[in-house]
């Protein structure tokens, strides 16, 4: 499968402002705050950053730890300093000569009382103007609203101010339904109160992935796109923000649409989006976008840094131990199956509802086929989504869905529904069809998500390096060719992350991985001294596996680690799906494997085996390759909080803990003075990194080179087996890199 192109050729908006030397991603909440930032300012500065992104900075549910459930989009959040402590850090940003580049969230808000648009909407129902903002299916009568610990039982409710509540929970009541019998007051509302697992069958409303607390957000209509951009848009055209990252864009009803808006009423500012490329997938060309945010280059790091006879040897080893066969695309294959009836049950209702009204009476399809159609479908759908709108229907698009049907025909009976639902698809004859095409591309992306990222990925443990968001596990090398002929496909605005908030491991924690396919023996060794331990018994090998390789991740003199790596392996048994789950966890099962992580973490504490001290000392010199290249490639360096140095977090809320800055500039590691070296010729010749070509080779065995060439030439050479390299001419600070930097 060839790699990922991201260039093709398309053009890219004319925008005011130049391309970002780098962008730094600073998380905010918990205690962090604007001021946070603005302490920040001069550190950033020193380090070469040109541009400041910030998670989303908008009126979130009390407490939230990211931002993205936001309850008021036209608010700046008051528990971070409000638009004033925003305003403040805009005028200090701008005198330190950073930008400021804003993560906005168009696809949903928060489904809770603290939503104010919301409130109105169970206050008011369809006479609210908010009532078409929300994704709701108004044709199922009342709003379902999900919250309750146990079924409706009106005997638990009283009126209090004029609300119905339970004690802890308090809902609006339409105005004039106040009275003495609950029941009949209950049913007077706008919406239904009900028992919370009702989510999984009885909501009306769209959400994010599966999870109900998130609210879908229409803007695809105009008046919300105005509504929920209206403070955007202020920040832009006050000075005070210069770009955008738009989150999760494949969970709009038409990414097109929204990005040409989005253009028109911002026509200077650069946005870039949040899109998941797979496979040979391309960022569609129409779209008015910088590029992506940068998965695509995580993956191709990892996969040319991993040795692909180590890589081998791993795979041997991991089936002999486990007993595990098949491949990726099989695992996957299963999970999307139990997603799609279990996590995403409610969507699948949704979509076999909107197939009947789309094929019509007349073809006489009856649910039972109709589902077997759509599960069909949605298994065998190969990315996140299609793009189909009223105006385009790109031939991508067709040949996908055309190859979707062939595959899942071979699932089914008798294609004849499938058939009749991709004609759907792919020309929405009539606004039935239409809304069935839309909501079936929303519920891809879902799928894959849930599915790849939350299930498979958390079960087919061979070589974590792999199971990244976009990873592919069943290619988990890239050849130097493949290397070059992605570099060919990268635009100078395109984004290069390693490590972000969503990554599941911190960029070095996955070169600790990588590194096992260096030493792949060094490894073996790890595994068979943890099966010595007697905590061993009864816990899945496949699991154990997992953890060995965690605990190597994430090794670090920490006092923390202890509780870092229990509830790491909590999440990932929960996400897994296959002895727990979130829902309904089964505590007994999860305490075997905690305590076979907890007894390898005492041995590890007690005594580092030699095999780890290896692997991470080739761990750190594969980092510096990693940072190396990534500066050095055709795009925007993207640097994920604290990982100008080393960094070793897991998955959130690992990744998010709080980074103390006075102790990493004490750590003068090889890394940091790495990245400073890179950041400074980044800053020296901004012209030639964005236009110089680049290419890769291997000049001698175990090497792998990057050169870039235009106004001057830049050639980086990194090691892959752990020998010394000749500095070059710049000085890096490790003798894993070579870079030579030569005038014009």
């Amino acid at each position: 499968m060839r790699e990922v192109l991201l260039r093709q050729s398309r053009p890219l908006p004319e925008v005011s402002m130049p391309l970002p030397t780098a962008l730094y991603h600073l998380l905010l909440r918990e205690g962090r705050t604007f001021r946070t930032a603005i302490d920040l300012l001069p550190r950033l500065k020193r380090v070469g950053i040109s541009h400041l992104y910030l998670s989303p900075i908008f009126q979130a549910t009390e407490g939230s730890t990211h931002g993205y459930d936001v309850t008021d989009p036209t608010a700046i959040d008051a528990s971070l300093g409000g638009r004033e402590g925003f305003s403040e850090l805009a005028r200090a940003a701008k005198e330190a000569g950073i930008a400021i580049v804003l993560d906005i969230v168009p696809n949903h808000t928060a489904f809770n009382l603290e939503n104010p648009w919301l409130l109105d909407v169970l206050t008011h129902g369809q006479d609210s103007r908010y009532a078409r903002h929300f994704d709701i299916d108004w044709s199922k009568g009342r709003l379902v609203v999900p919250f309750l610990g146990e079924p409706f039982a009106a005997e638990r409710f009283r009126i209090e101010e004029d609300k119905l509540t339970d004690g802890t929970l308090s809902f609006p009541l339409r105005p004039g339904t106040a009275g003495d019998d609950i029941a009949k007051v209950h049913e007077d509302q706008a919406y239904r109160l009900t028992f919370w697992e009702m989510e999984r069958d009885s909501i009306t409303h769209r959400r994010f992935f599966n999870v109900t607390g998130l609210i879908g957000m229409r803007v695809e209509d105009e008046k919300v796109f105005e509504d929920t951009h209206a403070l955007i848009f202020d920040l832009v055209r006050s000075g005070e923000v210069q770009g955008l990252r738009v989150d999760h864009i494949d969970g709009l009803a038409d990414p097109k649409q929204y990005l040409d808006r989005l253009a028109a009423a911002l026509p200077d500012t650069p946005v870039w989006v949040e899109k998941i490329l797979t496979g040979p997938e391309c960022l569609p060309a129409e779209w008015k976008t910088m590029g992506t945010t940068g998965y695509e280059s995580a993956r191709a790091l990892a996969r040319v840094l991993t040795d692909a006879k180590g890589f081998e040897a791993i795979d041997t080893m991991w089936r002999e131990a486990t007993g595990r066969t098949g491949d990726f695309e099989t695992a996957l294959d299963l999970a999307k199956e139990e997603v799609i009836e279990g996590d995403l049950a409610a969507e699948l209702l949704q979509l076999v509802e909107l197939g009947r009204a789309a094929v019509g009476p007349k073809a006489e399809a009856g649910d039972a086929w109709l589902r077997e159609a759509i599960v069909a479908l949605l298994r065998h759908f190969p990315r996140y989504r299609t793009y189909f709108n009223a105006d385009t229907a790109r031939d991508e698009d067709r040949r996908i869905m055309e190859e979707t049907l062939a595959a899942a025909a071979q699932d089914l009976r008798t294609d004849r529904v499938a058939r009749l639902l991709v004609e759907a698809i792919l020309t929405a004859p009539t606004p039935e069809a239409e809304r069935f095409r839309m909501r079936f591309q929303q519920v891809t992306g879902a799928l894959l998500a849930k599915s790849h990222e939350d299930t498979a990925a958390f079960r087919w443990n061979r070589y974590l390096a792999t199971n990244e968001v976009g990873g592919l596990p069943d290619e988990a090398t890239l050849d130097v060719a493949g290397f070059d002929a992605f570099l060919q496909g990268m635009a100078p605005s395109h984004v290069n992350l390693t490590s972000t908030h969503d990554t599941k491991r911190a960029e070095d924690a996955r070169m600790r991985l990588v590194a096992i396919s260096h030493l792949p023996r060094q490894f073996q060794s790890l595994w068979q001294e943890s099966t010595t331990l007697p905590e061993a018994e009864g816990v899945d090998p496949n699991l154990r596996w997992f953890i060995v390789q965690t605990l190597l991740a994430v090794w670090q003199d920490r006092d923390d680690l202890g509780t870092r790596l229990r509830d790491h392996l909590q999440k990932a048994m929960r996400e897994a799906k296959e002895i727990t789950n979130w829902t309904h966890p089964r505590e007994e099962a999860e305490g075997k494997a905690q305590a076979f992580a907890a007894a390898l973490l005492a041995r590890w504490t007690a005594h580092l085996p030699e095999a780890a001290t290896v692997l991470m000392r080739r761990a750190e010199q594969m980092s510096m390759a990693q940072v190396a290249l990534k500066f050095a490639m055709p795009g925007i360096p993207y640097l994920y909080q604290g990982t100008e140095s080393l960094s070793y977090h897991l998955t959130d809320p690992d990744n998010r803990l709080p980074v103390d800055y006075t102790l990493l500039d004490t750590l003068d590691t090889p890394k940091a003075r790495l990245t400073r070296t890179m950041m400074g010729l980044r800053q020296a010749h901004p012209a030639f990194f964005e236009n110089a070509s680049a290419h890769a080779d291997a000049p001698e065995p175990n090497r792998l080179r990057l050169v870039r060439e235009g106004a001057g030439r830049l050639e980086v050479v990194v090691a892959l087996d752990g020998t010394e390299l000749a500095p070059g001419n710049v000085a890096s600070g490790t003798g894993a890199v070579s870079i030579h930097w030569t005038e014009v």
